[in-house]
């Protein structure tokens, strides 16, 4: 089994934190999104995942390093494939065509879900979707009583279904997905200006491939602060995850309300920090009352009553009662 993850984009509405990073690379409660998505997966699926292939951008050595160090860890090869232009999905996916052969998943990078991804690897393909209370700003799917997909519907103006698909999918021959979006760019063929994948998917279920509906339970966006925020306190909570035990931590006169994820070499003094709070290695909060926040690594925070924040990483904030969202190598004193 192959994970083919694009994650080409810049990541505009979440700047400032993606001046310095890409955006799979910002962490949620303690991890890069794109780490634990893959863990995620990889954990759900009853095969081995031999390799998995990142679709990125012009991010650097020191990103690739870190991508390919994270298939690594799961046990994976990793492998590094450049999108240059923004295209579109078919294109993002196809500059990974050298690794798409046999079984593969795809997922896109952005979102991270509360999903089983477990699945028989031997149907033709799985398409992962969840219902939404306006599909009119998503791409959609319809099914039969089989639970079998009929059509791909993009952005409908009239209702045709709540079936929101979320950027996951499964294809049990890969050759043949590549041979579709390799003729999409061959010919030109365009939606909306770009190479879509759910044309490469609509002319396969043409020549007889059927997809089925796969559903995820929760679908947690990481597209701007805000929604960053509420990912990690989500993620906090499904992961159950318990700062008691971060390494060399310093708890001076400070109080931890769970669940929250503590770095390493993490110091706090004077402060309340919790529930749902992320804080990166190295970094130091005093005389603070923060909660619902993210925090990156090697940041100062002082004299903070901090709320809905992301503070990135080597912040220096000395402040007061505030949602803000302050990107890397920044200072803020009031």
């Amino acid at each position: 089994m192959k994970i083919i993850i694009p994650m080409a984009g810049r990541g505009s509405r979440l700047r400032p934190h993606t001046l310095t990073v890409p955006k799979p690379l910002v962490p949620i409660a303690g991890k890069p999104m794109v780490q634990i998505l893959v863990e995620d997966l990889t954990k759900s699926l009853e095969e081995k995942v031999d390799e998995i292939a990142f679709i990125t951008g012009d991010f650097g050595d020191e990103v690739d390093q870190q991508l390919k160090s994270i298939a690594e860890s799961l046990g994976a090869k990793g492998s590094v494939y450049k999108q240059d232009l923004p295209l579109g999905t078919a294109h993002a996916i196809l500059c990974a065509e050298e690794s798409m052969k046999g079984k593969c998943m795809i997922a896109f990078s952005d979102t991270l879900f509360k999903a089983n991804f477990a699945f028989n690897s031997e149907e033709d393909g799985i398409i992962w979707a969840q219902k939404v209370e306006d599909p009119s700003a998503f791409g959609v799917l319809k099914t039969d009583e089989n639970n079998v997909i009929t059509d791909f519907v993009e952005k409908p103006k009239e209702f045709v279904s709540d079936l929101a698909i979320v950027g996951i999918y499964y294809v049990k021959d890969g050759d043949n997905l590549r041979k579709e979006l390799r003729y999409l760019l061959d010919n030109d063929i365009k939606e909306k200006g770009e190479y879509q994948l759910t044309n490469a998917l609509e002319n396969m279920k043409q020549k007889g491939i059927k997809f089925k509906v796969g559903e995820v339970e929760e679908w947690l966006d990481c597209g701007n602060k805000d929604a960053v925020v509420y990912t990690n306190k989500r993620i906090l909570e499904i992961k159950n995850s318990n700062s008691e035990n971060a390494e060399n931590l310093v708890l001076d006169n400070s109080v931890v309300i769970q669940p929250c994820y503590l770095g390493k070499n993490v110091k706090l003094v004077n402060s309340v920090i919790g529930p749902h709070v992320s804080i990166g290695d190295n970094s130091t909060v005093m005389n603070s009352v923060i909660n619902n926040t993210v925090i990156q690594s090697e940041s100062q925070i002082q004299s903070a009553n901090l709320e809905n924040s992301m503070i990135g990483n080597k912040v220096e904030y000395d402040g007061r009662k505030s949602e803000i969202s302050i990107g890397d190598y920044s200072t803020y004193k009031v």
